[in-house]
């Protein structure tokens, strides 16, 4: 009992004990705080106060530097003034001075105005003595003073006028002919007569008789769809081709050489080697298009023309080859340019295009020079060029001087000896001719001159002329020809009216 009492106490005692050291141990953790919390906020405030006197030294220096600033600008204000007043200064007295120059000027002015009427107030006094001593006006005297003069040296005058004009006459003529000689020396081609006739090699004689065929089938189909003669005579492994048209010539002898290197003749095949041969005949025009351009130093045309330029590749002028000759034209006229420091480049263009009608002329009403007109403004080819070109036969004024160039190297060019013949050129013509005469005919399909002229062979549609209307087309046409046509013997009208079925079997 005594022994629990005594734990008891002790248990208590303990709990006392703790309770006292756990209050003693608390206050001094709190007053250990305090104190630190104390030391911190005095820290603060340290760094506040330090913190505030450097940000007061901060605004000083601000302010100083600022006065420094608005010190040195104020000085700048005053110093630019005192310019400015300074200039001021000095324009004033400029314009003082100007004052004054201009009133000296003035004043000068008045003096020299008063002593020039003085002056002519003389000279009308002195003008007027003199035509009254001498009872001439003054315009009066002066007359009478040139035709004196007039009359005393009108011989010298003549003669002296006479010998310049003879001598600068003489300079101008040796000079051109200078420049022409220079000219047609540096281009000097040579000119094959084309004639009207192709021959064409066969390898054997027995090819003539393909082209033949039974009854003359072959032939007859051949010559309907190339608008040639066919000659086949006693000449040994030839066959003869007669058209006036080079055109229609090169296409029958392109397809006569297809037909004899296949062998197969007959008109099936005829129509398609006619085919072909019209195909490469374009391929060469074309060509000889693009060839002629660029030969001639001309870029830049439209394909389109350079066909037409091409299609003179088988047009002749007198038996001239006109593609040839516009090439001469071309280099002529622009070789004359470069020695009389003109165009080059119209003249030579100019020269190149100026029988462009030529290759329509046989298809379109007008001349040649007003057809070429149209087509090179179908192209826009520029204007100085047409002008250039335009006058080469004299039907219009010359525009320039590319203009008399191009007309001169053109006389050149024809007059060469050699170059042209009148009666293959007139031959041409009248075939031509008949061949529009018939044209002109409604029910003609196409015609072909053949036989020099002596003989026309018109093929007519068969389903719009029946065999009547065909005899009383042939009539017509006979009598058209009579009334219209001058031409030596007589012409053989022809008309051709075929009929052809064909059917397919399937």
């Amino acid at each position: 009992m005594i022994q629990g009492t005594i734990i008891a106490g002790a248990v208590a005692l303990g709990v006392g004990v703790g309770y006292v050291l756990r209050h003693i141990l608390a206050k001094n953790s709190a007053n250990a705080a305090e104190a630190k919390a104390q030391r911190i906020l005095e820290n603060a405030r340290k760094k506040a106060k330090e913190d505030e006197l450097a940000a007061k030294d901060k605004a000083v220096q601000i302010v100083e530097q600022a006065q420094k600033v608005a010190r040195d600008e104020e000085r700048q204000v005053r110093e630019m003034q005192k310019r400015l007043e300074k200039r001021e200064s000095i324009l004033d007295n400029r314009m003082e001075e100007v004052d004054r120059e201009r009133e000296d000027v003035k004043a000068a002015a008045d003096k020299v105005r008063a002593a020039r009427k003085k002056v002519e107030e003389a000279r009308a006094e002195a003008t007027a003595r003199l035509e009254k001593i001498a009872g001439l006006s003054q315009e009066q005297a002066k007359m009478v003073l040139m035709q004196l003069t007039e009359e005393q040296y009108r011989g010298d005058f003549a003669q002296r006028i006479t010998k310049v004009t003879r001598e600068e006459e003489d300079v101008l003529r040796e000079k051109a002919n200078m420049l022409m000689a220079q000219a047609i020396q540096k281009y000097a081609r040579s000119h094959a007569a084309e004639a009207l006739t192709t021959t064409v090699t066969i390898p054997s004689e027995e090819i003539k008789g393909k082209i033949i065929g039974k009854e003359g089938r072959n032939i007859r189909v051949f010559e309907r769809l190339t608008g040639v003669e066919v000659v086949i005579d006693d000449t040994p492994d030839s066959v003869v081709l007669s058209a006036f048209d080079p055109i229609r010539r090169e296409t029958a002898r392109v397809c006569l050489e297809k037909l004899i290197e296949d062998g197969r003749i007959h008109p099936a095949k005829i129509e398609e080697a006619f085919a072909d041969a019209e195909k490469e005949i374009d391929a060469r025009i074309r060509e000889a298009g693009e060839a002629a351009a660029y030969e001639a130093g001309v870029h830049g045309l439209d394909p389109k023309l350079l066909y037409i330029l091409g299609r003179l590749r088988y047009r002749t002028s007198y038996k001239q080859n006109v593609l040839l000759h516009s090439l001469e034209v071309s280099y002529i006229a622009a070789t004359l340019a470069q020695e009389m420091g003109l165009d080059v480049k119209v003249a030579r263009m100019g020269g190149l295009l100026h029988d462009i009608g030529k290759a329509l002329s046989h298809e379109v009403q007008g001349t040649h020079v007003n057809i070429g007109i149209k087509i090179l403004k179908k192209f826009g080819i520029d204007e100085k060029v047409i002008d250039a070109m335009k006058s080469h036969h004299e039907e219009y004024p010359y525009a320039s001087a590319e203009a008399y160039l191009v007309t001169a190297a053109d006389a050149i060019s024809a007059a060469r000896p050699g170059a042209r013949k009148d009666t293959v050129e007139n031959y041409i013509k009248r075939m031509e001719e008949l061949e529009e005469l018939v044209n002109s005919f409604d029910a003609v399909d196409k015609c072909f001159a053949i036989q020099a002229g002596r003989e026309v062979r018109i093929f007519v549609r068969p389903d719009e002329v029946d065999d009547l209307g065909a005899m009383k087309l042939a009539r017509s046409v006979a009598k058209k020809i009579e009334e219209d046509l001058t031409y030596p013997g007589e012409i053989k009208v022809n008309v051709l009216r075929e009929k052809r079925s064909v059917e397919y079997a399937k």
